[in-house]
Formats: structure tokens, C-alpha cells, sequence
């Protein structure tokens, strides 16, 4: 007889474990703590805006295969758009400089011997800096291992690192960057290419995901946040959850727990997991009128600014700050940011005396995991010592940052050691 697995979790990681678990024929439970799927990569309706936004903003890349092949199943490829070439732009606020970094396809980097595709005032030699990540020990900050300074730091590693890790270079551990970038700008332009979600992210990876599983009469059950995990001789035998549930496991039965760690640890105090305080801020701002935007890059980079990114989606333009607790800007007040973060988004999307209708700030206190090389020592394996219980997540030992793929990624190795040990 063929038990069920219980997936605690209905995010990212969750979902691409149910998803491939169900490929497979498996009879599964879905758990989610809120009252909706997604964890953090969401659309929601904002009253304020009267826009569906995004809760953060996320940047997928066409080298991200596991994102591409998790959307291929779930039948909503088409619902991400990829970008015809791997062109990123950028505006310095400080001198007003504008440029884009144009990345031809291939794996040699022909790009960097054009000026008029690499960043200003940086030449070949350069870019060379960034191999000596492919050889960093994993004690190693990314501002450790590149030593060169100047505007090639200034312009690319300090916001790449930034965009990234989630973290400032002088703390990001060097060994996840270099895996994210071999994946996709060390192969060329072919797999760095930006893919967009017009009608924002959840509707492109959570909710084909949710119809595809309830095609297969699987369905999760909301608020139901975990509690406890019962073990006992080294196996799950019961899972309580806050509002009462309990679930008795039966001896075929299986658990997939993806959860961020300030969620894991109180249920699994013996695991040593990082700490999930690293923060991001968003703000969106509506205009009323998106052919004010006409022209505007969907995605541009912003240097000597507090924020870091610009997205710009029909009348919404939304903005980024990565690291916003190592940044201090947490802790400001909403009323304070909002012009001054309007203020870049205007001058860097050349709008003038353009206002908005609508202002929003999202912060986003737990959005990634400690990724310094202490913290990333720290990441569980997906597999733990308990024989019927696996772990998915960014926050496991993937090997990339905590990304999108990461997540994608960690529910996929969930489903196949499951699968592995149902047979």
C-alpha cells in the first residue's frame, strides 16, 4: 500500500515538491499556515494602490532551469516573458550617467571588449576580477575574495551582490554568488536574459501551480500552521498543528517540511538552522497612467541611490532595497521615504515633474536568510536523520542564494529523496 506525504508549507518550495511528487502518482497533504498560498512570492490587491502588486520583487532569469521547468509542468510557461536579449540598465544618481550592460549569447564574454556594452569607465581586464569567486573557501565574503575597487565594484559587484545575496558584500558569503553566476551570466547572454510577470509573480508560479494540483483533487488546507512534530525512534509519527489538528502518521507515510527557519526550529529545536532576519523593502508607487511610462526599461539599476531597483509594470513603478536592515532603513517611517524614493524613481525613469496617485512601503523583515558565510555554514540538508522526514526551502543546502530557483530547486530534491525512499 502506498502512503501519503504531508507538505508543510504551500510556497514555492512546497508547491514544487507537490507538484513533482503528484508527477510521480503520489497522494499528498498540503499544510499552510496563512490564509493563502505563496509565502513570499505572492500577488495580492492592494487597496491603496487598487492594483494587484507583488509582496517583493523578484528577478528570474532565462539560465534559471529549474523555474523554467517548474513552469513548463504546471502549463503557465508562457505566463513568464523573457526579455529578446540580456540587456540590464542602469542610472548613476550622483552624476546622472545613464548605460546598459548588453551581454551577447554564447560563453565568450565578447561583450566586455565593447564599450559601448560594458559599464562605463571600465575596461577588459576588469571583469577578470570576479573568477577569483570560482575559487573562494567557504569562509570567504565576496568583498574578500575581489579585491579590485573602483567603478567595476561600484557599478557591478556591489549592486550584483546586493541583488542577490540580500546582504552587503563585506558579509555575503562568496561561494552562493558564484554559483548563481556560473548558472547564468557565465554561460552568456542566452541564459541571463530577465523574465518578466505582466500580471505579477503569483499569478505565474503560484496559482498554475494550485489549479494544476487541484486538476489532481489535491488541494491545500489553509491556517493551518504547524505546532509539533512527534518522532519517535527516529521516524514522524504525528503532526499537531495550532488550531487543534492533529494528524496520526501511518507507517507509509511520509513529511516534507518547507518552512522558512523562524518556522522550523521551535517544531525541530534540534536542527541547527541560520537565522531569517535579513530584510528587504519595497515600495510601489501607481501613476494612472501607463503611457507615462512608455519607453521606460522594465528594470533598471540604480548606483549612488538608496534604492536598487526599479521595476516598472503597466502604471506601477516599484522599487528595491536589498540589505534595508544592514542599510538602516527599516526603521524609517513610511512618510519620510516615500518622496524621497519617488525622487529616484522619477529622475532614473527621466519622468520630470511627474507625480504619483498612489504610494505604498512593503517591508519585508524575514525575506532571506543570513547569507554571510557563517549563516550559509548553518543551512540543513534536505535530508535529516529522521528516516521519514525531508526538509525544502531556500534556506537548505541547494547551493544557490536565496532565490526563486533556490526555492524551486529545494522542493525538487524534497520529491526525488522521497520518491527515492518510497521505492
Amino acid at each position: 500500500m502506498t502512503g501519503r506525504t504531508h507538505i508543510v508549507g504551500a510556497g514555492l518550495a512546497g508547491l514544487s515538491a507537490a507538484v513533482r511528487l503528484a508527477e510521480r502518482g503520489r497522494e499528498i497533504a498540503i499544510w499552510e499556515a496563512t490564509a493563502q498560498a505563496g509565502g513570499r512570492c505572492r500577488t495580492f490587491w492592494d487597496p491603496r494602490l487598487e492594483r494587484f502588486v507583488d509582496n517583493g520583487n523578484h528577478l528570474v532569469l532565462s539560465g534559471n532551469r529549474s523555474v523554467r521547468a517548474y513552469l513548463q509542468t504546471i502549463g503557465a510557461a508562457e505566463k513568464l516573458i523573457t526579455a529578446p536579449e540580456a540587456t540590464f540598465s542602469f542610472f548613476d544618481a550622483d552624476s546622472g550617467e545613464r548605460w546598459g550592460v548588453s551581454i551577447n549569447d554564447g560563453r565568450i564574454p565578447w561583450w566586455v571588449f565593447r564599450k559601448d556594452r560594458r559599464i562605463p569607465g571600465t575596461g577588459v581586464m576588469d571583469y577578470l576580477s570576479g573568477f577569483g569567486l570560482a575559487r573562494a573557501g567557504k569562509s570567504k565574503t565576496v568583498a574578500e575574495t575581489i579585491r579590485k575597487r573602483g567603478l567595476i565594484w561600484d557599478r557591478f559587484w556591489e549592486p550584483l551582490t546586493l541583488a542577490v545575496m540580500n546582504t552587503t558584500p563585506n558579509r555575503a558569503a562568496a561561494v552562493p554568488l558564484w554559483r548563481a553566476i556560473a548558472e547564468t551570466f557565465v554561460q552568456g547572454g542566452a541564459k541571463c536574459r530577465p523574465m518578466f510577470a505582466p500580471d505579477g509573480l503569483g499569478r505565474a508560479l503560484i496559482d498554475p501551480a494550485i489549479s494544476w494540483l487541484a486538476d489532481r483533487s489535491i488541494s491545500p488546507s489553509f491556517d493551518h500552521a504547524l505546532k509539533a512534530v512527534d518522532i519517535e525512534e527516529d521516524v514522524v509519527t504525528a503532526l499537531t498543528f495550532t488550531n487543534g489538528h492533529r494528524i496520526a502518521l501511518g507507517p507509509q507515510d511520509d513529511v516534507l517540511l518547507a518552512l522558512p527557519p523562524a518556522r522550523l526550529k521551535p517544531v525541530l529545536p534540534w536542527l541547527d538552522v541560520p537565522v531569517d532576519d535579513a530584510a528587504i523593502l519595497n515600495a510601489h508607487f501607481t501613476l494612472g497612467d501607463p503611457t507615462l511610462l512608455n519607453g521606460c526599461a522594465p528594470i533598471t539599476g540604480l548606483i549612488n541611490a538608496k534604492s536598487h531597483w526599479v521595476f516598472v509594470r503597466g502604471d506601477v513603478v516599484s522599487l528595491t532595497i536589498s540589505a534595508a536592515d544592514r542599510l538602516g532603513v527599516m526603521d524609517q517611517a513610511p512618510a519620510d521615504l516615500i518622496p524621497e524614493l519617488w525622487a529616484e524613481a522619477a529622475r532614473a525613469l527621466n519622468l520630470g515633474d511627474t507625480t504619483f496617485v498612489a504610494a505604498r512601503i512593503n517591508k519585508e523583515r524575514r525575506a532571506t536568510f543570513d547569507q554571510s558565510p557563517e549563516g550559509v555554514a548553518r543551512r540543513p540538508d534536505a535530508r535529516t536523520p529522521i528516516k521519514n522526514l525531508v526538509l525544502a526551502g531556500d534556506s537548505t543546502r541547494t547551493g544557490l542564494p536565496a532565490t526563486i530557483e533556490g526555492a524551486v530547486r529545494s522542493g525538487e530534491t524534497g520529491a526525488r529523496l522521497l520518491a527515492r525512499e518510497s521505492r
